[in-house]
């Protein structure tokens, strides 16, 4: 779907509901493409009771021995 800015402006509503269903929506000024409407990605955010735990256990798993030797190492200044 592509319009000039001032139809944008009146649909406006109509063309966020186009892009968030997938449609392509391009404005345009003067006859040129200009901006295209995409819908923002949804956020991972915590969405549940608990699932601060499994963040927890998947940050406490990725810092093994090895990992830790090396962040005090850096900490102390002995790169």
């Amino acid at each position: 779907m592509r319009l000039n800015i001032l139809e944008a402006k009146n649909r406006l509503s109509e063309l966020v509901r186009a892009a968030r269903a997938g449609t392509e929506v391009v404005i345009a000024k003067n006859g040129r493409p200009m901006v295209r409407l995409v819908p923002i990605a949804a956020s991972g955010g915590l969405r549940k009771f608990g699932s601060l735990k499994t963040a927890r256990r998947n940050v406490d798993r990725a810092f093994t021995p090895a990992v830790e030797r090396e962040t005090a190492r850096l900490f102390r200044g002995r790169a």
